[in-house]
Protein backbone atom coordinates (compact mmCIF):
# COMPACT_ATOMS: atom_id res chain seq x y z
CA UNK A 1 0.00 0.00 0.00
CA UNK A 2 1.38 3.46 -1.19
CA UNK A 3 1.67 6.62 1.18
CA UNK A 4 -1.46 7.90 -0.31
CA UNK A 5 -3.53 4.77 0.16
CA UNK A 6 -2.19 4.30 3.94
CA UNK A 7 -3.01 7.85 4.21
CA UNK A 8 -6.59 7.67 3.06
CA UNK A 9 -7.17 4.10 4.84
CA UNK A 10 -6.21 5.95 8.72
CA UNK A 11 -8.10 8.64 7.73
CA UNK A 12 -11.35 6.34 6.57
CA UNK A 13 -10.36 4.25 9.83
CA UNK A 14 -10.31 7.34 12.18
CA UNK A 15 -13.58 8.57 10.89
CA UNK A 16 -15.43 5.39 11.76
CA UNK A 17 -13.62 5.10 15.17
CA UNK A 18 -15.24 8.78 15.57
CA UNK A 19 -18.38 7.58 14.35
CA UNK A 20 -18.70 4.74 16.65
CA UNK A 21 -17.52 6.31 19.72
CA UNK A 22 -20.25 9.60 18.88
CA UNK A 23 -23.11 7.07 18.73
CA UNK A 24 -22.49 5.58 22.15
CA UNK A 25 -24.45 6.88 24.35
CA UNK A 26 -23.17 9.32 26.57
CA UNK A 27 -23.37 8.29 30.57
CA UNK A 28 -24.56 10.90 33.14
CA UNK A 29 -22.34 9.47 35.72
CA UNK A 30 -19.26 7.43 35.25
CA UNK A 31 -18.17 5.34 38.20
CA UNK A 32 -13.89 5.23 37.97
CA UNK A 33 -11.63 3.20 40.01
CA UNK A 34 -13.47 0.99 41.68
CA UNK A 35 -13.37 -2.55 42.60
CA UNK A 36 -16.55 -3.59 42.03
CA UNK A 37 -18.45 -6.83 42.35
CA UNK A 38 -21.06 -7.56 39.66
CA UNK A 39 -23.01 -10.34 40.78
CA UNK A 40 -22.49 -12.16 37.19
CA UNK A 41 -21.00 -15.47 37.52
CA UNK A 42 -16.89 -15.68 36.79
CA UNK A 43 -15.79 -17.37 33.86
CA UNK A 44 -13.22 -19.50 35.68
CA UNK A 45 -12.98 -21.40 39.31
CA UNK A 46 -10.48 -18.49 40.60
CA UNK A 47 -13.57 -15.77 39.94
CA UNK A 48 -16.96 -16.80 41.20
CA UNK A 49 -17.87 -14.01 40.47
CA UNK A 50 -16.87 -11.04 37.70
CA UNK A 51 -15.52 -7.86 39.16
CA UNK A 52 -14.85 -4.50 37.04
CA UNK A 53 -13.06 -1.15 37.27
CA UNK A 54 -15.62 1.58 36.31
CA UNK A 55 -19.27 1.84 35.21
CA UNK A 56 -21.78 4.20 33.20
CA UNK A 57 -24.89 5.03 34.04
CA UNK A 58 -27.78 6.72 31.98
CA UNK A 59 -30.57 7.81 33.60
CA UNK A 60 -31.88 4.90 36.01
CA UNK A 61 -29.46 2.02 33.95
CA UNK A 62 -26.37 0.81 33.96
CA UNK A 63 -24.66 1.58 30.16
CA UNK A 64 -21.41 0.22 30.13
CA UNK A 65 -19.72 -1.70 32.77
CA UNK A 66 -15.50 -2.95 32.66
CA UNK A 67 -12.46 -1.61 32.45
CA UNK A 68 -12.15 2.28 33.50
CA UNK A 69 -10.54 3.25 29.54
CA UNK A 70 -13.48 1.27 27.90
CA UNK A 71 -15.62 2.61 30.35
CA UNK A 72 -14.44 6.17 30.24
CA UNK A 73 -15.79 6.08 26.24
CA UNK A 74 -18.96 6.51 27.18
CA UNK A 75 -18.05 10.28 28.83
CA UNK A 76 -19.61 13.55 27.36
CA UNK A 77 -19.46 16.94 28.19
CA UNK A 78 -21.47 17.10 30.85
CA UNK A 79 -20.58 13.75 32.31
CA UNK A 80 -19.73 13.70 35.95
CA UNK A 81 -17.16 11.66 36.77
CA UNK A 82 -16.75 10.28 40.31
CA UNK A 83 -13.69 8.29 41.57
CA UNK A 84 -14.46 5.35 43.91
CA UNK A 85 -11.02 5.21 44.96
CA UNK A 86 -10.76 1.80 44.99
CA UNK A 87 -14.03 1.08 46.80
CA UNK A 88 -15.70 -2.26 47.20
CA UNK A 89 -19.02 -1.77 45.50
CA UNK A 90 -21.97 -3.80 44.81
CA UNK A 91 -25.74 -4.57 43.66
CA UNK A 92 -28.16 -2.78 46.31
CA UNK A 93 -29.35 -5.23 49.01
CA UNK A 94 -32.45 -6.24 48.26
CA UNK A 95 -34.33 -6.90 51.81
CA UNK A 96 -36.91 -9.69 50.65
CA UNK A 97 -38.93 -9.05 54.38
CA UNK A 98 -38.96 -6.19 56.15
CA UNK A 99 -41.93 -4.52 58.40
CA UNK A 100 -41.09 -0.73 57.47
CA UNK A 101 -44.01 0.80 58.73
CA UNK A 102 -43.40 -0.75 62.19
CA UNK A 103 -39.43 0.16 62.03
CA UNK A 104 -40.66 3.56 61.89
CA UNK A 105 -42.87 3.67 64.36
CA UNK A 106 -40.61 2.33 67.08
CA UNK A 107 -38.70 5.57 66.71
CA UNK A 108 -42.11 7.73 67.91
CA UNK A 109 -43.15 5.09 70.71
CA UNK A 110 -41.25 3.15 73.44
CA UNK A 111 -38.25 1.82 72.35
CA UNK A 112 -38.29 -1.88 74.20
CA UNK A 113 -35.19 -3.13 72.34
CA UNK A 114 -32.58 -4.85 74.04
CA UNK A 115 -33.92 -3.96 77.55
CA UNK A 116 -31.88 -6.70 79.85
CA UNK A 117 -34.35 -7.20 83.14
CA UNK A 118 -37.81 -6.16 83.81
CA UNK A 119 -36.87 -3.53 85.45
CA UNK A 120 -35.21 -2.03 82.70
CA UNK A 121 -38.73 -2.32 80.65
CA UNK A 122 -40.49 -0.70 83.05
CA UNK A 123 -37.70 2.18 83.81
CA UNK A 124 -38.27 2.89 79.72
CA UNK A 125 -42.48 2.91 79.85
CA UNK A 126 -41.88 5.03 83.01
CA UNK A 127 -39.47 7.70 81.09
CA UNK A 128 -42.21 7.70 78.26
CA UNK A 129 -45.18 8.42 80.69
CA UNK A 130 -43.49 10.96 82.07
CA UNK A 131 -43.94 13.11 78.92
CA UNK A 132 -47.30 11.93 77.88
CA UNK A 133 -50.14 13.85 77.43
CA UNK A 134 -52.69 12.38 80.31
CA UNK A 135 -54.98 9.60 79.30
CA UNK A 136 -53.27 9.19 75.98
CA UNK A 137 -52.43 5.87 74.59
CA UNK A 138 -49.21 4.19 75.43
CA UNK A 139 -47.36 2.33 72.98
CA UNK A 140 -44.32 0.21 71.86
CA UNK A 141 -42.18 -2.70 71.10
CA UNK A 142 -39.08 -4.70 71.02
CA UNK A 143 -39.29 -6.98 74.70
CA UNK A 144 -37.65 -9.72 74.64
CA UNK A 145 -38.14 -11.62 78.17
CA UNK A 146 -35.72 -14.42 77.07
CA UNK A 147 -32.57 -11.34 77.81
CA UNK A 148 -33.49 -11.03 81.49
CA UNK A 149 -32.59 -12.48 84.34
CA UNK A 150 -35.79 -14.43 85.10
CA UNK A 151 -36.95 -15.36 81.87
CA UNK A 152 -40.37 -14.85 82.49
CA UNK A 153 -43.16 -13.18 80.63
CA UNK A 154 -44.23 -9.76 82.15
CA UNK A 155 -48.23 -9.44 83.06
CA UNK A 156 -50.60 -6.44 83.17
CA UNK A 157 -49.46 -5.78 87.13
CA UNK A 158 -45.63 -5.10 86.01
CA UNK A 159 -47.41 -2.30 84.20
CA UNK A 160 -50.55 -1.02 85.93
CA UNK A 161 -48.39 1.00 88.30
CA UNK A 162 -45.84 2.40 86.01
CA UNK A 163 -48.44 3.13 83.56
CA UNK A 164 -51.38 5.02 85.86
CA UNK A 165 -54.79 6.26 83.20
CA UNK A 166 -53.07 5.46 80.53
CA UNK A 167 -54.07 2.41 78.53
CA UNK A 168 -50.89 0.60 77.63
CA UNK A 169 -49.98 -1.82 75.19
CA UNK A 170 -46.58 -3.26 73.93
CA UNK A 171 -45.39 -5.87 71.39
CA UNK A 172 -42.29 -8.43 72.04
CA UNK A 173 -39.44 -8.50 69.31
CA UNK A 174 -41.21 -11.16 67.34
CA UNK A 175 -44.47 -9.59 66.66
CA UNK A 176 -46.09 -12.71 67.91
CA UNK A 177 -47.47 -11.89 71.21
CA UNK A 178 -47.92 -8.92 73.13
CA UNK A 179 -48.79 -7.44 77.04
CA UNK A 180 -51.56 -4.93 77.66
CA UNK A 181 -51.97 -3.43 81.17
CA UNK A 182 -55.34 -3.53 83.21
CA UNK A 183 -56.92 -0.41 81.49
CA UNK A 184 -56.11 -1.30 77.91
CA UNK A 185 -57.89 -5.09 78.70
CA UNK A 186 -60.78 -3.04 79.77
CA UNK A 187 -61.03 -1.06 77.10
CA UNK A 188 -61.03 -3.94 74.46
CA UNK A 189 -63.44 -6.12 76.92
CA UNK A 190 -60.93 -8.86 77.61
CA UNK A 191 -62.19 -10.23 81.10
CA UNK A 192 -62.41 -13.83 82.88
CA UNK A 193 -65.77 -14.67 80.72
CA UNK A 194 -63.99 -13.71 77.39
CA UNK A 195 -62.91 -16.69 74.80
CA UNK A 196 -60.08 -17.08 72.83
CA UNK A 197 -59.98 -15.61 69.11
CA UNK A 198 -59.44 -18.14 66.68
CA UNK A 199 -55.63 -18.53 66.18
CA UNK A 200 -55.31 -16.70 69.17
CA UNK A 201 -54.92 -17.51 72.97
CA UNK A 202 -55.00 -14.87 75.95
CA UNK A 203 -52.91 -16.15 79.06
CA UNK A 204 -54.58 -16.77 82.27
CA UNK A 205 -53.51 -16.68 85.90
CA UNK A 206 -54.89 -19.83 87.90
CA UNK A 207 -58.06 -18.03 88.67
CA UNK A 208 -59.05 -17.29 85.08
CA UNK A 209 -58.19 -13.65 84.96
CA UNK A 210 -56.20 -12.61 81.94
CA UNK A 211 -52.66 -11.93 82.66
CA UNK A 212 -51.78 -9.33 79.76
CA UNK A 213 -49.76 -11.79 77.74
CA UNK A 214 -51.75 -11.85 73.96
CA UNK A 215 -50.74 -14.42 72.08
CA UNK A 216 -51.42 -14.04 68.12
CA UNK A 217 -54.88 -13.02 66.84
CA UNK A 218 -55.63 -12.19 70.38
CA UNK A 219 -53.37 -8.77 69.96
CA UNK A 220 -56.01 -7.87 67.41
CA UNK A 221 -58.65 -7.45 69.95
CA UNK A 222 -57.02 -4.43 71.49
CA UNK A 223 -55.65 -3.03 68.50
CA UNK A 224 -59.41 -2.76 67.70
CA UNK A 225 -59.79 0.08 70.15
CA UNK A 226 -56.31 1.94 69.31
CA UNK A 227 -56.50 4.87 67.72
CA UNK A 228 -55.56 4.74 64.28
CA UNK A 229 -52.26 6.83 63.42
CA UNK A 230 -53.11 10.09 61.42
CA UNK A 231 -51.34 10.80 58.50
CA UNK A 232 -48.56 13.21 60.00
CA UNK A 233 -47.30 10.62 62.18
CA UNK A 234 -47.32 7.55 59.36
CA UNK A 235 -45.47 9.92 57.25
CA UNK A 236 -42.87 10.43 60.39
CA UNK A 237 -42.42 7.10 60.81
CA UNK A 238 -42.08 5.54 57.44
CA UNK A 239 -39.64 8.42 56.56
CA UNK A 240 -37.71 7.30 59.68
CA UNK A 241 -37.85 3.62 58.31
CA UNK A 242 -36.58 4.82 54.78
CA UNK A 243 -33.91 6.80 56.04
CA UNK A 244 -32.87 4.23 57.76
CA UNK A 245 -32.44 1.46 54.99
CA UNK A 246 -30.71 4.07 52.52
CA UNK A 247 -27.99 4.22 55.40
CA UNK A 248 -27.55 0.73 55.42
CA UNK A 249 -27.49 0.28 51.74
CA UNK A 250 -31.07 -1.37 50.97
CA UNK A 251 -32.01 -0.19 47.69
CA UNK A 252 -34.93 -2.32 47.56
CA UNK A 253 -37.16 -3.37 50.50
CA UNK A 254 -39.71 -6.60 49.99
CA UNK A 255 -42.49 -4.43 52.37
CA UNK A 256 -45.56 -5.55 54.81
CA UNK A 257 -47.14 -2.84 56.22
CA UNK A 258 -50.66 -1.43 56.05
CA UNK A 259 -52.63 0.29 52.95
CA UNK A 260 -52.68 3.62 54.91
CA UNK A 261 -48.70 3.14 54.54
CA UNK A 262 -48.82 2.20 50.80
CA UNK A 263 -50.69 5.56 50.15
CA UNK A 264 -47.91 7.40 52.11
CA UNK A 265 -45.20 5.94 49.47
CA UNK A 266 -47.48 7.12 46.69
CA UNK A 267 -47.43 10.15 48.28
CA UNK A 268 -43.37 10.51 48.53
CA UNK A 269 -43.75 8.67 45.42
CA UNK A 270 -44.97 11.74 43.41
CA UNK A 271 -43.12 14.62 45.64
CA UNK A 272 -39.77 12.76 44.26
CA UNK A 273 -38.95 11.53 47.95
CA UNK A 274 -39.16 7.96 47.63
CA UNK A 275 -35.39 6.58 48.10
CA UNK A 276 -36.45 2.66 48.16
CA UNK A 277 -37.87 0.55 45.44
CA UNK A 278 -40.89 -1.03 47.30
CA UNK A 279 -42.72 -3.95 47.01
CA UNK A 280 -45.73 -4.10 49.11
CA UNK A 281 -47.54 -7.16 50.16
CA UNK A 282 -51.16 -7.96 50.71
CA UNK A 283 -53.25 -9.68 53.29
CA UNK A 284 -53.84 -13.19 52.04
CA UNK A 285 -57.40 -13.23 53.70
CA UNK A 286 -58.64 -9.97 52.29
CA UNK A 287 -61.30 -10.31 49.88
CA UNK A 288 -60.19 -11.38 46.58
CA UNK A 289 -61.98 -8.42 44.91
CA UNK A 290 -60.45 -5.58 47.01
CA UNK A 291 -56.86 -7.88 46.87
CA UNK A 292 -57.53 -6.93 43.01
CA UNK A 293 -58.46 -3.55 43.10
CA UNK A 294 -55.39 -2.69 45.03
CA UNK A 295 -53.39 -4.56 42.83
CA UNK A 296 -54.36 -2.66 39.86
CA UNK A 297 -54.87 0.27 41.59
CA UNK A 298 -50.40 0.33 41.57
CA UNK A 299 -49.52 -2.54 38.92
CA UNK A 300 -45.77 -4.02 38.57
CA UNK A 301 -44.92 -1.95 35.51
CA UNK A 302 -43.79 1.05 38.46
CA UNK A 303 -40.12 -0.06 39.53
CA UNK A 304 -40.27 2.16 42.14
CA UNK A 305 -43.49 0.95 44.18
CA UNK A 306 -46.35 -1.55 43.63
CA UNK A 307 -47.78 -4.13 45.29
CA UNK A 308 -46.82 -7.89 45.30
CA UNK A 309 -47.43 -11.40 47.09
CA UNK A 310 -50.07 -11.95 49.64
CA UNK A 311 -48.93 -12.79 52.80
CA UNK A 312 -50.60 -15.54 55.13
CA UNK A 313 -49.97 -16.22 58.69
CA UNK A 314 -49.55 -20.42 59.51
CA UNK A 315 -48.01 -19.96 62.85
CA UNK A 316 -45.94 -18.01 65.62
CA UNK A 317 -42.61 -17.57 66.10
CA UNK A 318 -40.12 -20.14 68.20
CA UNK A 319 -39.47 -17.33 71.10
CA UNK A 320 -42.92 -17.03 71.98
CA UNK A 321 -43.53 -20.76 71.42
CA UNK A 322 -46.36 -20.12 69.13
CA UNK A 323 -44.95 -21.80 65.91
CA UNK A 324 -46.33 -25.13 64.98
CA UNK A 325 -44.53 -28.08 65.67
CA UNK A 326 -45.21 -31.15 64.80
CA UNK A 327 -43.71 -32.31 68.15
CA UNK A 328 -44.33 -30.53 71.33
CA UNK A 329 -41.55 -28.19 72.26
CA UNK A 330 -38.81 -30.11 74.56
CA UNK A 331 -38.73 -27.10 76.94
CA UNK A 332 -42.62 -27.38 77.06
CA UNK A 333 -44.05 -30.60 76.53
CA UNK A 334 -47.48 -29.43 76.79
CA UNK A 335 -47.24 -27.14 73.95
CA UNK A 336 -46.86 -27.85 69.47
CA UNK A 337 -48.01 -24.14 68.54
CA UNK A 338 -50.36 -22.07 67.47
CA UNK A 339 -51.42 -23.19 63.79
CA UNK A 340 -53.44 -20.56 62.29
CA UNK A 341 -55.60 -22.34 59.79
CA UNK A 342 -57.57 -25.17 59.12
CA UNK A 343 -55.68 -27.05 56.07
CA UNK A 344 -58.69 -27.92 53.91
CA UNK A 345 -59.46 -23.20 54.24
CA UNK A 346 -56.10 -22.77 53.68
CA UNK A 347 -55.60 -24.62 50.46
CA UNK A 348 -59.17 -23.49 48.96
CA UNK A 349 -57.53 -20.11 50.06
CA UNK A 350 -54.57 -20.34 48.67
CA UNK A 351 -55.43 -21.64 45.01
CA UNK A 352 -58.40 -19.36 44.35
CA UNK A 353 -55.81 -16.66 44.99
CA UNK A 354 -53.29 -18.55 43.02
CA UNK A 355 -55.91 -18.73 40.09
CA UNK A 356 -56.42 -14.67 40.32
CA UNK A 357 -52.88 -14.90 39.36
CA UNK A 358 -51.58 -13.40 42.60
CA UNK A 359 -48.00 -15.10 44.36
CA UNK A 360 -48.58 -16.57 47.92
CA UNK A 361 -45.76 -15.83 50.39
CA UNK A 362 -46.72 -18.21 53.84
CA UNK A 363 -45.31 -17.08 56.92
CA UNK A 364 -44.62 -20.80 58.21
CA UNK A 365 -41.85 -21.03 61.39
CA UNK A 366 -41.99 -24.33 62.61
CA UNK A 367 -42.08 -27.78 61.11
CA UNK A 368 -45.89 -27.92 60.94
CA UNK A 369 -46.38 -24.56 60.14
CA UNK A 370 -44.13 -25.22 57.10
CA UNK A 371 -46.12 -28.84 56.33
CA UNK A 372 -49.22 -26.86 55.80
CA UNK A 373 -47.64 -23.99 53.71
CA UNK A 374 -46.40 -27.11 51.32
CA UNK A 375 -49.68 -28.86 51.28
CA UNK A 376 -51.75 -25.92 50.05
CA UNK A 377 -48.96 -25.14 47.80
CA UNK A 378 -49.10 -28.67 45.96
CA UNK A 379 -53.12 -28.26 46.10
CA UNK A 380 -52.76 -24.95 44.72
CA UNK A 381 -50.39 -26.36 41.87
CA UNK A 382 -52.86 -29.19 41.15
CA UNK A 383 -55.52 -27.17 40.75
CA UNK A 384 -53.96 -24.54 38.52
CA UNK A 385 -52.48 -27.37 36.18
CA UNK A 386 -55.95 -28.78 35.81
CA UNK A 387 -57.67 -25.13 35.22
CA UNK A 388 -55.17 -22.62 33.51
CA UNK A 389 -54.73 -23.14 29.23
CA UNK A 390 -51.84 -25.78 28.76
CA UNK A 391 -50.07 -23.03 26.85
CA UNK A 392 -50.15 -20.91 30.00
CA UNK A 393 -46.63 -22.05 31.22
CA UNK A 394 -47.43 -21.44 35.79
CA UNK A 395 -44.94 -19.40 36.82
CA UNK A 396 -45.91 -18.94 40.86
CA UNK A 397 -42.82 -18.31 43.00
CA UNK A 398 -44.42 -19.81 45.91
CA UNK A 399 -42.76 -18.49 48.87
CA UNK A 400 -42.46 -19.68 52.55
CA UNK A 401 -40.77 -16.72 54.52
CA UNK A 402 -38.97 -17.68 57.72
CA UNK A 403 -38.64 -21.76 57.20
CA UNK A 404 -36.36 -21.76 60.05
CA UNK A 405 -37.31 -25.39 61.52
CA UNK A 406 -37.77 -28.08 58.65
CA UNK A 407 -38.58 -31.97 59.20
CA UNK A 408 -35.88 -33.71 56.67
CA UNK A 409 -38.07 -35.06 54.07
CA UNK A 410 -39.57 -31.30 53.31
CA UNK A 411 -36.31 -30.33 51.71
CA UNK A 412 -37.29 -32.34 48.98
CA UNK A 413 -41.18 -31.17 48.66
CA UNK A 414 -39.67 -27.10 48.70
CA UNK A 415 -37.47 -28.10 45.80
CA UNK A 416 -40.45 -30.33 43.63
CA UNK A 417 -42.75 -27.57 44.29
CA UNK A 418 -40.19 -24.73 43.27
CA UNK A 419 -41.30 -23.35 46.74
CA UNK A 420 -38.99 -19.91 47.60
CA UNK A 421 -37.01 -19.93 51.20
CA UNK A 422 -37.59 -16.65 51.91
CA UNK A 423 -35.38 -16.20 55.01
CA UNK A 424 -33.39 -13.74 57.43
CA UNK A 425 -30.21 -15.05 58.75
CA UNK A 426 -29.82 -12.73 61.32
CA UNK A 427 -32.41 -14.70 63.67
CA UNK A 428 -29.84 -17.09 64.14
CA UNK A 429 -28.17 -14.42 66.33
CA UNK A 430 -31.11 -13.98 68.60
CA UNK A 431 -32.25 -17.25 68.80
CA UNK A 432 -29.12 -19.64 69.42
CA UNK A 433 -29.75 -18.99 72.68
CA UNK A 434 -32.57 -20.89 73.25
CA UNK A 435 -33.31 -22.43 70.44
CA UNK A 436 -31.77 -25.85 70.75
CA UNK A 437 -33.62 -25.88 74.04
CA UNK A 438 -37.12 -25.42 72.40
CA UNK A 439 -36.68 -28.23 69.44
CA UNK A 440 -34.26 -30.50 71.14
CA UNK A 441 -30.54 -31.41 69.07
CA UNK A 442 -32.45 -33.73 66.30
CA UNK A 443 -35.02 -31.11 65.07
CA UNK A 444 -32.38 -28.14 65.87
CA UNK A 445 -29.83 -29.46 63.36
CA UNK A 446 -32.47 -28.70 60.62
CA UNK A 447 -33.22 -25.09 61.94
CA UNK A 448 -32.69 -21.90 59.85
CA UNK A 449 -31.00 -24.45 57.60
CA UNK A 450 -29.69 -22.16 54.70
CA UNK A 451 -26.92 -24.68 53.15
CA UNK A 452 -29.49 -27.56 53.38
CA UNK A 453 -31.75 -25.40 51.32
CA UNK A 454 -28.84 -25.21 48.75
CA UNK A 455 -28.17 -28.20 48.75
CA UNK A 456 -31.25 -29.44 48.14
CA UNK A 457 -31.64 -27.15 44.82
CA UNK A 458 -33.95 -24.50 46.74
CA UNK A 459 -33.83 -20.87 46.07
CA UNK A 460 -32.99 -18.87 49.08
CA UNK A 461 -33.96 -15.33 49.56
CA UNK A 462 -32.57 -13.49 52.43
CA UNK A 463 -34.16 -10.06 54.43
CA UNK A 464 -33.83 -9.05 57.91
CA UNK A 465 -37.33 -8.94 58.70
CA UNK A 466 -37.07 -5.26 60.35
CA UNK A 467 -37.76 -4.23 62.74
CA UNK A 468 -37.55 -7.76 64.82
CA UNK A 469 -34.31 -7.58 64.03
CA UNK A 470 -31.98 -4.06 62.70
CA UNK A 471 -32.14 -3.58 59.20
CA UNK A 472 -28.66 -3.72 58.43
CA UNK A 473 -28.03 -6.53 56.11
CA UNK A 474 -24.14 -7.07 57.28
CA UNK A 475 -25.52 -8.44 60.29
CA UNK A 476 -27.23 -10.96 58.42
CA UNK A 477 -24.13 -11.61 56.44
CA UNK A 478 -22.07 -13.03 59.22
CA UNK A 479 -24.52 -14.43 60.24
CA UNK A 480 -24.82 -16.69 57.06
CA UNK A 481 -21.19 -17.32 56.44
CA UNK A 482 -20.16 -17.85 60.58
CA UNK A 483 -23.30 -19.04 62.69
CA UNK A 484 -21.68 -17.61 65.40
CA UNK A 485 -22.82 -14.65 68.00
CA UNK A 486 -21.77 -11.61 67.74
CA UNK A 487 -18.98 -11.99 70.46
CA UNK A 488 -18.16 -15.16 68.69
CA UNK A 489 -18.67 -17.40 71.88
CA UNK A 490 -21.06 -19.53 70.66
CA UNK A 491 -21.72 -21.50 67.30
CA UNK A 492 -24.90 -22.92 66.21
CA UNK A 493 -24.64 -25.81 63.69
CA UNK A 494 -21.89 -24.88 61.74
CA UNK A 495 -22.90 -26.98 58.96
CA UNK A 496 -25.70 -25.06 57.45
CA UNK A 497 -22.98 -22.00 57.05
CA UNK A 498 -22.83 -20.40 53.85
CA UNK A 499 -19.65 -18.65 51.75
CA UNK A 500 -20.06 -15.04 51.32
CA UNK A 501 -20.83 -15.14 47.59
CA UNK A 502 -23.66 -17.39 48.50
CA UNK A 503 -24.93 -15.26 51.26
CA UNK A 504 -24.16 -12.13 48.87
CA UNK A 505 -26.63 -13.97 45.79
CA UNK A 506 -29.46 -14.64 48.31
CA UNK A 507 -29.64 -10.39 49.51
CA UNK A 508 -29.19 -9.71 45.77
CA UNK A 509 -30.38 -11.82 42.80
CA UNK A 510 -32.46 -14.06 44.93
CA UNK A 511 -34.22 -11.71 46.64
CA UNK A 512 -34.89 -10.34 42.78
CA UNK A 513 -36.06 -13.06 41.46
CA UNK A 514 -38.22 -13.87 44.59
CA UNK A 515 -40.36 -10.70 43.01
CA UNK A 516 -40.04 -11.50 39.70
CA UNK A 517 -37.78 -8.75 39.43
CA UNK A 518 -34.48 -10.55 38.19
CA UNK A 519 -34.71 -8.88 34.44
CA UNK A 520 -34.43 -5.63 36.36
CA UNK A 521 -31.57 -5.85 39.43
CA UNK A 522 -29.66 -7.68 41.37
CA UNK A 523 -26.68 -7.76 39.23
CA UNK A 524 -24.41 -4.96 38.05
CA UNK A 525 -24.68 -5.00 34.09
CA UNK A 526 -25.38 -2.79 31.16
CA UNK A 527 -29.11 -2.66 31.10
CA UNK A 528 -29.83 -3.18 34.54
CA UNK A 529 -31.25 -0.45 36.82
CA UNK A 530 -28.33 1.43 38.59
CA UNK A 531 -29.15 0.21 42.39
CA UNK A 532 -25.75 0.14 44.20
CA UNK A 533 -23.72 0.66 46.76
CA UNK A 534 -20.25 2.02 48.32
CA UNK A 535 -18.88 -0.05 51.03
CA UNK A 536 -15.56 0.79 52.88
CA UNK A 537 -14.28 -3.03 52.85
CA UNK A 538 -14.48 -5.99 50.42
CA UNK A 539 -16.73 -8.00 52.04
CA UNK A 540 -15.16 -11.21 50.30
CA UNK A 541 -12.06 -10.22 51.50
CA UNK A 542 -12.43 -9.38 54.91
CA UNK A 543 -12.12 -11.65 58.30
CA UNK A 544 -15.78 -12.32 59.02
CA UNK A 545 -15.69 -10.41 62.65
CA UNK A 546 -15.28 -7.14 60.18
CA UNK A 547 -18.13 -8.01 58.17
CA UNK A 548 -20.27 -6.94 61.17
CA UNK A 549 -18.34 -3.25 61.02
CA UNK A 550 -19.21 -2.52 57.47
CA UNK A 551 -20.17 1.18 57.09
CA UNK A 552 -22.07 2.11 53.78
CA UNK A 553 -20.78 4.95 51.96
CA UNK A 554 -22.85 5.47 49.13
CA UNK A 555 -26.26 4.18 48.37
CA UNK A 556 -27.94 4.60 44.30
CA UNK A 557 -31.09 3.98 43.06
CA UNK A 558 -31.94 4.60 39.45
CA UNK A 559 -28.64 6.05 39.27
CA UNK A 560 -29.30 8.75 42.08
CA UNK A 561 -27.95 8.86 45.09
CA UNK A 562 -30.14 8.32 48.06
CA UNK A 563 -27.30 8.71 50.95
CA UNK A 564 -23.58 9.60 50.74
CA UNK A 565 -21.24 9.27 53.94
CA UNK A 566 -20.19 12.80 55.00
Amino acid sequence: MNIRALGVFLLAATAVHAQTQNALPKGDVIYVHGNIYTGVPGTSAFHEVQRAEAMAVKGDRIVAIGKTDDVLKYKGPQTQVVDLGGRFTMPGFNDAHVHLASGGFRQLEVDLTGAKSLEEFRQRIRAFVEKSVPGAWITGSGWDHTLWPVKELPSRWDLDEITGDHPAFFVRIDGHIAVANTRALKLASITIASRDPEGGKVDRFETGEPTGILRETAQEVVRAVMPKPDHDSRRRALEFALQDAAEHGITSAQDNSAWDDFRIYEELEKEGKLTLRITEWLPLDDPLETLEAHRKAHPRDDLMLHTGLLKGFMDGSLGSRTAALLAPYVDDPKNSGLPQYEQEKLNARVAERVLAGFQIGLHAIGDRGVEMALTAFGAAEKVATEKLPKDRKPDFRLRIEHAQVLAPPQFARFRDLKVIASMQPNHVLTDMNWAQARLGDARAAHSYPWQEFLHSGVRLAFGTDYPVEPITPFRGLYAAITRRSEDGKREYFPAQRLTMDEALAAYTQAAAYAEFAEKDKGRLAPGLLADFVVLDRDLTSVPAPQVLQTRVLRTVVGGRTVFEQK
